[in-house]
């Protein structure tokens, strides 16, 4: 049975979290390292931006500074996400891993049938969808959760999860980003670029995004979630986890990722990184 490495839920600030898991990603290219599936939340409420986001475009970011919300860009694609409370998966693993198919595609379905299997041991059904839809509101279009993509996951014809991939130099990351609890006129507030979302707005989240205790009868925490979809993953996969922490390797990239990179406005409201050497 192959083993992958666990790296059980923490909280970190916005900066850390983008800068751990690109840090897993430089390390796997380097080192070879086994898979790692990592947990986590965010310390105070974030927006993450897509890489290629805009985010004079799309995002409040007056807003954001008066509310001291810190903006992120992550290394992945996808729409902004407004982080408050939810529960945030990590998987990266070599592109020629046997478990997962050729292309993001496949990679996104399998990890999906994971998820679900983890939900479904909260007595939570998410079915797969099959093709992408378009959202009823183009007002919306910069939220990652207003459009659900192929192979993402609906619960009662609603997004619960929302993800997000990069492909580089032989190794994939996938996160996302799954809702504990949703309050649409929040979820919308800090990302829109108006001064609130109307109440239609409000209306629409509501018909295309749910969360864990929308599904459950009974509270639940981040933990229990955790340990729910850790099995998922096991099961299958056919994998075993096996709990781990950061190597040094991977402690001293973060560190300079976090220095040179996610740390800097450049990067996170222009897209540019600058330029820095990762020191042997």
């Amino acid at each position: 049975m192959k083993e992958w490495r666990y790296l059980s839920f923490r909280y970190y600030d916005a900066f850390e979290n983008m800068a751990i898991d690109e840090a897993i990603v430089r390390e796997s290219q380097r080192t070879n390292f086994s898979p790692t599936l990592r947990f986590y939340s965010w310390e105070k409420p974030a927006v993450s931006l897509g890489y290629f986001q805009n985010v004079e475009d799309e995002v409040n970011i007056k807003f954001c500074q008066d509310m001291g919300i810190p903006i992120v860009r992550r290394p992945t694609g996808g729409k902004a996400v407004l982080h408050e409370g939810d529960l945030t998966y990590s998987v990266v693993a070599r592109e020629d891993n046997p478990l997962f198919p050729a292309g993001l595609l496949g990679t996104y379905q399998i990890i999906s049938r994971c998820i679900a299997t983890g939900l479904a041991k909260l007595g939570i059904r998410a079915d797969m969808l099959k093709e992408g839809r378009q959202a009823g509101a183009p007002e919306l279009d910069a939220l990652c959760f207003s459009i659900p993509s192929q192979y993402e996951l609906l619960v009662k014809g609603k997004k619960i999860c929302g993800s997000a991939q990069m492909r580089t130099k032989g190794v994939f990351l996938q996160h996302g980003s799954l809702l504990m609890d949703f309050d649409p006129h929040s979820s919308c507030l800090a990302i829109s670029k108006n001064n609130g979302p109307t109440s239609r707005e409000e209306e629409k989240l509501k018909q295309h995004v749910t969360s864990i205790h929308e599904n459950m009868s009974r509270k639940t925490d981040h933990i229990e979630v955790c340990r729910a979809l850790a099995s998922g993953f096991e099961e299958s996969l056919g994998i075993r986890l096996i709990e781990g922490s950061l190597t040094p390797g991977e402690e001293k990239t973060t560190e300079l990722l976090l220095q040179h990179k996610y740390s800097k406005g450049k990067w996170n409201m222009e897209g540019k990184a600058i330029e820095w050497t990762l020191q042997e």
